[in-house]
């Protein structure tokens, strides 16, 4: 192997850090030339993240750059993928590489998505406004929310009264529940002390395309996660997605949040594939 080429492979396979502020110093003719180092494989702004003595995973998504979306069932085989591994596989036979994946909102006992869930521009479940149902979870601790990509690109996070309020049909959209934070506010059902410590995920919409994600490397209660988003996130409005059975998946850097042995068949996965 040449030199240049060698450099290139050691610069692929670096760790993300070192890639970012090294890459620069290779042109990009080089970097094409080296498995694994296309264009197509762009890196995601991805990275650990502490916060009140807990690691968390965040990825931001710019979705002028990324295009995020949502899956459930194979479209040719009409099963459901049930895991990121099986979603990573059927993109990989059809030339997609994965590059982010988490699961969706929260789903009942026959493994369908509990709220609304619209998957591109197809309303596949309805939005859900049944309350104090004991068997929803944490989806009757209200208000709970949508997370939503509309036919524009913007994005948001609504609560589900809101979202049915403004009456705009979403390309992209997940209800889950409760909401952390409601107009930078926690939410008042929280509390500060609460001894129901869990693997938790989230989303918030920090600008109109600016997508945050994150999930705990440890469990955690509500009250402090909904802070993660609002002290240290600067969001306004976040959503809690799912606990206990909650994975993050960045290509090149692997699985965050629960351990593999809590992971329950997934309803909705978020995805994000490599552009052809």
């Amino acid at each position: 192997m040449r030199r240049s080429t060698f450099l290139a492979f050691r610069l692929c396979h670096a760790p993300r850090l070192l890639r970012g502020l090294l890459h620069g110093l290779l042109p990009l003719a080089l970097l094409v030339g080296v498995p694994g180092c296309t264009p197509t494989a762009q890196a995601l702004d991805s990275g650990e993240l502490a916060f009140e003595g807990q690691n968390y995973r965040i990825v931001h998504l710019d979705l002028k750059r990324e295009q995020l979306g949502l899956h459930w069932r194979d479209p040719q085989s009409g099963q459901p993928f049930g895991s990121i591994e099986t979603l990573r596989q059927w993109g990989d036979a059809h030339g997609q590489r994965l590059l982010f994946a988490t699961n969706a909102g929260i789903y009942d006992h026959k493994f369908a998505p509990l709220g609304l869930y619209v998957e591109n521009g197809k309303t596949v479940v309805p939005l859900n406004l049944a309350h104090g149902n004991p068997a929803s979870g944490n989806f009757s601790l209200l208000p709970n929310g949508v997370f939503a990509i509309y036919p524009d690109g913007h994005a948001a996070v609504r609560t589900s009264a809101a979202f049915k309020a403004e009456g705009k049909p979403a390309q992209w959209a997940t209800q889950s529940g409760p909401m952390l934070l409601i107009d930078g506010k926690l939410n008042e059902q929280f509390v500060d002390d609460s001894s129901s410590l869990k693997w938790r995920s989230g989303v918030c919409v920090r600008n109109s395309h600016d997508v945050a994600f994150a999930v705990s490397e440890a469990p955690v209660n509500f009250h402090t996660f909904g802070r993660l988003f609002r002290d240290r996130l600067g969001c306004r409005d976040a959503l809690y997605l799912d606990g206990t059975i909650s994975q993050l998946y960045v290509d090149g850097e692997g699985y965050a949040g629960a351990p593999a042995f809590m992971v329950k068949p997934y309803a909705g996965i978020f995805a994000v594939f490599a552009k052809p």
